[in-house]
């Protein structure tokens, strides 16, 4: 049972009757009538039991955009049921709006739609559904909550999509308006053509010119069906934040690009994501959900505050990827954290395939580095100095043992990536 302001109201009225008349006999009466009508308020508003609640809409919402569930009422009862609906949902999603007027004939359904927003990435689940049934007075009502299952899983917010454009169009140009007129690693036969004066003679296909009595070149392109092995950390340096983001998801967002563009490339496109355990696991899938799936596995990830077990990674690339393949290992290029696990292993992992490891950079390093405005500005600098030296020297490390490095701010790290893998595609390194 809830009380209305209407009740309140008529509370407050009778409160007045009785100052005015000052008797107990009035405070008696008041308060029975009021009784009365709260009572006859209750017994003629529609039974909350008799309504039928389910809830349907958007499975799926990427972060920081909007998608809508929409909660069907039936009245079943045989009165007509006045009233507020509630969708509840959890602060995070930022439902609105919170609460929604219903008026239900007997018999009747209605839809009610909350659009949700939700400010964190992971699995929703629903709260129950609250009915408030007012009576034909208003002084009273019956609530009820309803169960009406419903789990919305909010995706990262893939904002780097606004460079998949421009990636494509590099793609493109690599693969369709320049042929080589050389063959080399990680290329493959294209077509042949006539031969114009200029062309390398080397590429003539002489068969095929002596059967057409014309003479022909090969072209080639780069090879695909090649694979891409994305590693993500999500230890204890991924939960940093960078540039108001952690770093784990700025990682997201570049391998999301990554992964689009290469799977476009008619390339296999697989993740994996671990720290001191395997978190998430994408192997094997089909070329055209693999994007899906990988978005999927990365909307429940979080960081976990313990020391990445770098040999564990390693061995769970190396357990599946057989052939030559470029591995991406999306992690911080922390000094200590590489020296111990990564360089002790990077010549057997370089040694099987190609492997490239991209970093999110902090750019308040590089802000107070250049800071010269007091003392405490000139020690920061120092500081600033000295990390970002030890950066550039870890990254040298690698580069000694053929590993490619990306090291750039969060907004810059995923085109830079995406850039690395068009050259590396470019000059058949894959």
């Amino acid at each position: 049972m809830a009380l209305t302001g209407r009740a309140a109201l008529a509370a407050l009225a009778g409160g007045f009757v009785v100052l005015v008349t000052a008797s107990g006999a009035a405070l008696l009466a008041v308060n029975a009538v009021l009784l009365a009508a709260i009572a006859a308020d209750l017994l003629l508003a529609a039974a909350i039991g008799k309504q039928e609640v389910a809830r349907s809409g958007d499975a799926r919402i990427h972060l920081g955009q909007s998608g809508t569930i929409v909660v069907t009422v039936a009245n079943a009862g045989r009165r007509r049921l006045r009233g507020t609906l509630r969708d509840g949902w959890r602060p995070s999603a930022s439902a609105a709006p919170a609460r929604a007027r219903i008026d239900l004939p007997a018999g009747a359904s209605a839809t009610i739609t909350t659009t949700l927003t939700p400010a964190r990435r992971g699995d929703i689940t629903a709260g129950p559904v609250t009915i408030r049934s007012a009576g034909p007075l208003g002084l009273a009502a019956r609530q009820r909550s309803v169960a009406a299952p419903c789990t919305v899983r909010v995706l990262p917010p893939f904002l780097s999509r606004k460079h998949l454009p421009e990636k494509l169009a590099r793609l493109r140009e690599l693969d369709g308006q320049h042929r080589s007129m050389l063959r080399g690693q990680g290329t493959e036969f294209d077509s042949l053509r006539s031969y114009v004066l200029g062309d390398d003679v080397r590429s003539i296909d002489w068969r095929s010119s002596a059967r057409q009595a014309d003479v022909l070149v090969r072209t080639w392109r780069p090879e695909r069906d090649r694979r891409i092995v994305i590693v993500l950390d999500t230890g204890r340096t991924s939960a940093g934040r960078v540039g108001g983001m952690p770093r784990l998801d700025a990682a997201m967002d570049a391998a999301l690009l990554l992964a689009a563009l290469a799977v476009r490339a008619g390339d296999r496109v697989d993740l994996i994501a671990a720290d001191r355990r395997v978190r998430a696991r994408v192997v094997g899938a089909q070329r055209n959900g693999v994007l899906a799936a990988i978005t999927d596995e990365l909307a429940l990830l979080e960081p976990d505050l313990v020391e990445p077990d770098v040999g564990l990674m390693i061995a769970a690339v190396l357990g599946f990827a057989r052939q030559r393949c470029l591995v991406v290992l999306l992690t911080d290029l922390n000094p200590a954290a590489i020296g111990e696990g990564l360089l002790p292993r990077a010549g057997l992992l370089a040694a099987r395939h190609q492997v490239l490891v991209a970093a999110v950079a902090d750019p308040k390093v590089d802000e107070m580095a250049a800071a010269r405005d007091d003392v405490t500005a000139v020690y920061g600098a120092a500081a600033a100095a000295a990390a970002r030296a030890a950066r550039t020297h870890t990254a040298a490390l690698l580069r000694r043992h053929g590993i490619e490095v990306v090291d750039a701010s969060p907004d810059r790290l995923p085109p830079a990536l995406a850039d690395a893998y068009l050259a590396l595609k470019a000059a058949g390194r894959l």
